[in-house]
């Protein structure tokens, strides 16, 4: 065999080395990525880039969300095991105090951006709060209505006992913003510092009528009767909430607005008599 058939020989030998290294390295890397996809474990961890939440969540939230937003919160503990949600409900404008107070909560949801304001003009809120839902007003009576109070003017009737929410309290406000939309004067028996009390009065038969939301009497069932009232059209609350600036457990309120806001929370606060937003 000549010189050039031995060198060429040998370079056809070493390149079919290479050639069959290439092979490998490929079929190892497509067994690789293979492995990788089959096995979410091998794969990054994008999977697992939200941090288990754990850890108690607070929030603060106007009286007229209890009912809704105490299913929320099982929803939530329910959704993520090793959490839990703790409620504190009342009038907007007395947790809104306690928040720039200092009192510690992770998220605050109030019955209008004039109260949220208290919270946002003390930079304790993060971001901009968003509006949820919205709420109107209603008339809540004895069950059967046996004072036949069919308006808002009817509640001007003498010896009448009606009850309000107290004028700094959403529900207070937007009453009285009806009130003055029917160019109507009413004074109540008792000024209420949340929507709740307000009810109450009306289901303990210590009132004959009170103005509160609609989602009141609903939740209130056959306690109470409802009537509505045009002006209150002219009165609707936007609810907003908002993630705290100092929040003990961020990640989890964060977790749980997002609930609130989500199809799932939107479906739940509906059924509850919510406008959306």
């Amino acid at each position: 065999m000549t010189r050039y058939a031995r060198r060429t020989r040998r370079t056809l030998q070493v390149a079919g080395a290479g050639a069959a290294a290439l092979l490998a390295l490929s079929a190892c890397s497509s067994s690789d990525d293979s492995s990788a996809k089959s096995d979410p474990s091998a794969s990054s961890s994008s999977s697992s880039s939200s941090p288990k939440l754990s850890g108690t969540v607070t929030v603060f939230a106007a009286a007229s969300l209890k009912e809704s937003f105490t299913t929320l919160g099982k929803e939530f503990e329910k959704a993520h095991p090793g959490t839990k949600v703790t409620f504190s409900f009342g009038g907007s404008d007395t947790l809104a105090a306690s928040i720039t107070g200092g009192a510690p909560a992770d998220v605050f949801a109030a019955a209008s951006p004039k109260t949220m304001a208290i919270v946002t003009d003390k930079n304790d809120a993060v971001g901009t709060p968003a509006t949820f839902v919205r709420n109107q007003l209603e008339i809540a009576t004895l069950p059967g209505n046996p004072d036949k109070v069919a308006s808002l003017k009817d509640l001007t009737k003498s010896g009448l006992k009606v009850v309000l929410c107290d004028k700094t309290v959403p529900c207070g406000a937007a009453a009285q913003k009806a009130l003055d939309a029917g160019s109507l004067k009413l004074t109540p028996v008792s000024y209420e510092q949340d929507v709740k009390s307000a009810l109450t009065k009306v289901e303990l038969k210590e009132a004959d009528a009170a103005v509160v939301y609609k989602t009141d009497v609903k939740a209130a069932g056959d306690k109470v009767e409802g009537v509505e009232f045009p002006e209150s059209a002219k009165a609707i609350n936007d609810y907003p909430i908002t993630l705290l600036k100092d929040a003990p457990n961020a990640a989890a309120a964060k977790a749980f607005i997002e609930l609130v806001t989500s199809a799932e929370g939107q479906k739940v606060l509906t059924a509850a008599g919510f406008l959306k937003p």
